[in-house]
């Protein structure tokens, strides 16, 4: 009989990594588990493979709370070929259409406009979004067009930075769901000429501090040198700091961290909360009840 694998550690927390282009961001999720020799973990959220900058990776009992990454605001900046359009919107597709140029700043400024704020946004073919079970792209490799609704989206923020030429750089900040490719793919369109994206970097997500950013390259040399990765984790609550806080006595936590609904003053039913020991232990998220209970939603699981 063979002996059992080791499934990896048990450790929880956020890594911040700025992927490298060219890396699928589920390639990027294995190296880092592979580094950390973690026994879990999940990323917030693809980043394309020609993308690079922020993708938090949340290890261990932080998968549980990922998607409220997936959910938060984004940032980004980009830089969009204005004259080519490609079937997947970036420089990695085919070339499908052609155009000269003819653009002149006040008319780029004008049609920047019409992206800002809530607006509408049909999602790609190259996007992950899934249809019977199959990611959209799946089927766009085969040239095969599926009928997608348009989706609400906020553009928080267009900021022009460069117009040089037939090259457009803009700053972005956004909703989740918001696919800049798209954009520059339909920013091409109004403006006539076509365009699609050459450079994609994601500054920042949610409020996370962007000097905490790690490389995959820094993370090898420090794995080579014998150091430890752990110090570049943040903590697995981190992605829910924009929840309101609960402290509870520690009979609660007990009854809590079964499963159980427990009491909880001041309490407004359907309210999402972050739910802490009197030691400050967290122990997950908390939904308010019909029976304005404070019940467990996500349960943070401590090993021994």
């Amino acid at each position: 009989m063979g002996r059992r694998r080791k499934k990896g550690r048990n450790i929880s927390g956020v890594l911040l990594l700025d992927k490298p282009k060219d890396m699928t961001s589920n390639k990027a999720l294995q190296e880092v588990k592979h580094l950390f020799f973690a026994a879990k973990a999940g990323h917030t959220g693809a980043l394309d493979p020609l993308a690079t900058g922020m993708l938090p990776i949340c290890l261990g009992e932080a998968t549980k709370f990922s998607q409220f990454l997936l959910d938060s605001d984004k940032g980004y900046r980009v830089i969009g070929k204005l004259g080519v359009r490609t079937d997947s919107s970036d420089s990695t597709g085919e070339v499908v259409e052609t155009k000269p140029v003819n653009v002149s700043k006040k008319q780029l400024l004008s049609a920047l406009e019409t992206f800002r704020g809530d607006i509408k946004q049909v999602p790609s073919m190259f996007s992950a979004l899934k249809y019977q079970g199959k990611p959209l792209y799946t089927y766009a490799r085969q040239g095969i067009e599926i009928e997608r609704e348009a989706r609400d989206i906020s553009i928080y923020q267009l900021e022009l930075i460069r117009f040089e030429d037939d090259e457009v750089e803009l700053e972005i900040e956004c909703s989740k769901g918001t696919y800049i490719r798209t954009i520059i793919d339909d920013l091409g369109q109004l403006l006539g000429c076509g365009a699609h994206v050459t450079l994609l970097h994601r500054t920042f997500v949610a409020d996370y501090p962007v000097d905490d950013v790690i490389s995959l390259d820094q993370l090898r040399a420090d794995r080579e040198q014998g150091l430890s990765l752990d110090d570049y984790l943040l903590p697995m609550d981190s992605p829910v700091m924009e929840l309101e806080e609960a402290v509870i006595d520690q009979d609660s936590a007990h009854y809590f961290s079964q499963g159980q609904a427990i009491n909880y003053p001041n309490l407004e039913q359907g309210e999402l909360l972050r739910v802490y020991d009197e030691d400050d232990r967290f122990l997950g998220i908390a939904e308010v009840d019909s029976e304005e209970m404070l019940a467990p939603k996500r349960l943070v699981v401590y090993s021994e």
